[in-house]
């Protein structure tokens, strides 16, 4: 987008459908916009701040775009300065809170605002110790994890214990000592005068409510909001943004019920269902999905009809080759049949010419992933998986940024691209990848991923500005593709697509988990695998297996895999591992 669009807003518009420039120029008031999976709601969303700004109706400074990651964050700063609106403040809610908190707490308090804990446990652990109750490593998590729920609901200890009622307390607590461990967690965090990471939320929040002076300065610092994936949303995080609010209603919601996935950790897709009661509230569907091939498409909507706030998605991409299912589902003898069996599957899809970054192994917990690395190991297939050790915190990583700024000096005049490569090369780089799998071949990937930066780096991006970027990238979590398969959990992947997606594990006990017993727990690993599914722009293979070992099944597919329509194709697994992984080649 070049500078002219600055002074004509209308091209702004031309982008965008029907549907998403409805949305973009609905800037005043409470604005609700409903955007199913690959609708394009990030586009969206960005064009409408530029084009509020570029109009006059949104002064940039006084604009607060509200995310739940700082990757997300980043990229919306990315997208929006592209756009022609640089500057504005795009944020998750906890480094919007904790800018808050760290400048009124010295204004209000006298003294600096108290530390931040990295983790509960070891607090928990002194607080049990004062109660006298003995904890192991996992009770000490699982305790946690119980304070973080009640406080993300923000919830009083007395409504917290009527909660309590209907949920599964850590082994060995009954709900009094629960609450009595709360109680003696937040007793021992004051005195060693620290804050947790809900505390950041509900301190904020707390100060605007109960601050007049506060309220006034927050209040005209930003007046119109953006709040993405708000079906993420928990009670703490809705009354901050009702303290940030106050009286002003020039809020927009963007988000999917459909891919409301984090119930267990306090989200509530009820503040999307219902923000079109509003008084004068706009509400805008997005349901033309550019992301999903046709096939894909109808298995997510046969996957979601009639539930509650499900969105209808209709197809724009059709698939490329019709003698080929963008859908199959298929059965394995057990795990390790099933980890060979794609592991193959993904091999032959690389050896015909995908990319290894372009595909994504799926699974619903991280246990499946140990017999996936082997089983992608043995094919010599690289792989980068959500447990690994993050981009720039990797040793041969920071060494190579080391010399990159010890160069800066020395190398003002050369291009950037050399400067790199000859950084890289002190570290071992070459052209051409080691063969096959192993530590060379992942140091090689690393530092290839650094070398692709600086080749795709604007003309004119000098070294010291490249240097500079790569620190921003490295806080704001936001890394460079490296060419492998990734494996994931269907949590980490969402917000992510992959030309081909491998969905593994589909069977009862694994989608939906074990522990899904009501129906509300249930629904949410429905909601699950409709976020897998739509990971898939081109290919989805969906495959479970039998039974966990070599012995006689004793698992059942998920009562799902029937809902996804009468045109997927099944096909059933016989016969050896490798046979069935060329079958699902072919297919």
């Amino acid at each position: 987008m070049t500078d002219a669009a600055a002074f004509d807003p209308e091209r702004l518009l031309e982008a965008l459908d029907e549907q998403q420039r409805a949305a973009a120029e609905a800037l005043t008031g409470s604005v609700c916009v409903l955007a199913g999976a690959g609708t394009g709601k990030t586009r969206t969303i960005t064009h409408r701040i530029a084009y509020g700004v570029a109009t006059g109706v949104f002064p940039p400074k006084r604009v607060m775009a509200l995310t739940f990651t700082t990757r997300a964050a980043a990229e919306l700063r990315g997208r929006l300065a592209a756009l022609g609106a640089p500057g504005i403040a795009a944020r998750t809610f906890h480094s919007a809170a904790l800018a808050q908190l760290n400048h009124f707490w010295p204004q209000l308090m006298g003294a600096p605002a108290p530390s931040i804990l990295d983790a509960k446990a070891r607090l928990v652990a002194k607080a049990a110790e004062g109660l006298r109750m003995r904890l192991g490593s996992a009770a000490l998590r699982d305790a946690a994890a119980e304070i973080e729920f009640r406080k993300t609901g923000a919830m009083s200890f007395e409504r917290y214990a009527a909660v309590a009622v209907d949920r599964a307390l850590p082994e060995g607590f009954d709900i009094d000592a629960m609450v009595a461990l709360q109680q003696r967690y937040e007793t021992v965090k004051d005195e060693q005068r620290m804050l947790d990471f809900e505390d950041v939320l509900l301190a904020t929040a707390g100060m605007i409510e109960s601050e007049p002076a506060v309220a006034t300065e927050v209040r005209e610092q930003y007046r119109f909001f953006t709040v993405d994936e708000y079906q993420d949303v928990s009670p703490a995080q809705q009354g901050l943004l009702e303290a940030w609010l106050g009286d002003h209603t020039d809020v927009c919601v963007v988000g999917d019920a459909s891919q409301t996935i984090y119930s267990f950790a306090g989200a509530q897709a009820d503040y999307l269902l219902r923000f079109g009661e509003r008084p004068g509230a706009a509400v805008v569907r997005l349901e033309h999905n550019y992301r999903s091939v046709d096939g894909v498409v109808r298995a997510a909507n046969a996957l979601m009809t009639g539930r509650r706030g499900a969105l209808t998605l209709s197809a724009v991409r059709h698939s490329a080759d019709p003698r080929e299912p963008p859908l199959t589902v298929r059965d394995y003898a057990d795990d390790a049949d099933e980890a060979a069996g794609v592991a193959q599957a993904v091999a032959a899809q690389i050896a015909a010419g995908t990319a290894p970054a372009d595909i994504a192994v799926l699974v619903r917990i991280n246990a499946q992933a140990a017999v996936l690395e082997q089983a992608f190991a043995a094919q010599g297939v690289p792989v980068t998986t959500g447990k690994a050790r993050r981009y720039f915190e990797q040793p041969v990583v920071r060494k190579s940024i080391e010399l990159l700024r010890a160069a800066v000096q020395a190398r003002l005049d050369e291009p950037l691209v050399k400067s790199v490569s000859d950084a890289l090369r002190q570290l071992g780089h070459t052209h051409h990848a080691p063969q096959g799998p192993g530590e060379q071949r992942t140091q090689w990937e690393l530092l290839d991923a650094l070398g692709t930066l600086a080749e795709q780096a604007p003309a004119g991006t000098t070294l010291p500005g490249f240097v500079a970027e790569l620190a921003e990238r490295a806080a704001a979590q936001h890394e460079p593709p490296v060419s492998a398969v990734s494996v994931l959990t269907l949590h980490a992947a969402k917000g992510l697509e992959w030309p081909v997606v491998h969905l593994i594990g589909c069977s009862e006990g694994l989608l939906p988990i074990s522990y899904a017993t009501t129906l509300a727990e249930v629904e949410e690993e429905r909601r699950l695998l409709y976020v897998g599914i739509t990971r898939a722009r081109d290919r989805l293979r969906v495959s479970w297996a039998r039974s966990a070992a070599p012995r006689p099944g004793d698992r059942r597919p998920s009562r799902f895999l029937s809902e996804l329509g009468p045109t997927v194709q099944v096909h059933s697994g016989t016969g050896t591992s490798s046979a069935r992984a060329r079958a699902g080649a072919r297919g």
